[in-house]
């Protein structure tokens, strides 16, 4: 696969783009590209280039670009992943990074009765979604939310199909079947407990909303790998 670059969109001008600096040194000085070779470009809002370079400074890349095309990569419906924050961040690292090569489109954090650590740090989340946007094939970087509330983010989706993964239970339905009732372009909401899963109270509130209880399997899962299985079933189901 082609290694992509990133330049949001008021890099690129008149059919010209200019690489960010960081964009610039992995281009120029890593990859050792020079003027006339052709890199493919996304602006993480859908858009994808193929570009020509015309100048490789070690400061400074631009190109013309020579094709565009719209949505690479991404999935046919929304996916809006609504995991707790966890303790560790480097888990909820990984657990971002993941769910963008998974397709997610959204990703909210969720401060539940058990999250332990209610705040994430925005702008590493944000440029590890970049890399991981560009490492997959996607073009558009997906959309992180600040924290709020299970019961907010049911109130701020509910055109969404919402699925709230919780423990195994009599009558519960696992997420890849009940996902086989609806059609793969439905735009989905997946509702993913921190540490020691929702509360009771919490998922009486996913309950009232409307949102579906649902479970991964008989295993307990650690939370990261129940939000990136969660995420994985959509994927696969978009697959056909």
């Amino acid at each position: 696969m082609t290694t992509a670059f990133y330049a949001p969109p008021e890099q690129f001008r008149g059919g010209r783009v200019m690489l960010p600096p960081s964009e610039t040194r992995h281009a120029v000085r890593a990859l050792r590209h020079r003027p006339g070779d052709e890199v493919v470009v996304v602006d993480g809002r859908g858009g994808w280039h193929r570009v020509r370079l015309e100048h490789t400074g070690q400061k400074q890349a631009m190109g013309t670009v020579v094709a565009s095309a719209q949505n690479v990569g991404e999935p046919e419906g929304p996916c809006i992943l609504a995991a707790g924050v966890l303790h560790k961040r480097s888990r909820y690292e990984t657990l971002v990074e993941k769910a963008v090569e998974l397709g997610v489109t959204t990703i909210v954090p969720l401060a539940t009765t058990r999250t332990e650590r209610a705040t994430i740090r925005h702008d590493r989340l944000h440029n590890l979604m970049i890399a991981a946007t560009k490492q997959c094939g996607r073009s558009r970087v997906p959309n992180l939310t600040a924290p709020c509330s299970l019961a907010q983010v049911l109130v701020r989706y509910p055109q969404l199909t919402a699925f709230c993964c919780h423990e195994s239970g009599e009558g519960r339905a696992a997420l890849p079947a009940a996902l086989q009732a609806i059609p793969a372009s439905t735009g989905v909401l997946l509702a993913i407990g921190p540490e020691g899963g929702f509360a009771p109270h919490e998922v009486a509130i996913a309950q009232r909303a409307g949102a579906r209880l649902v479970h991964l399997g008989p295993r307990r899962l650690r939370a990261e790998t129940a939000a990136l299985t969660a995420a994985g079933a959509v994927a696969l189901h978009r697959a056909g």
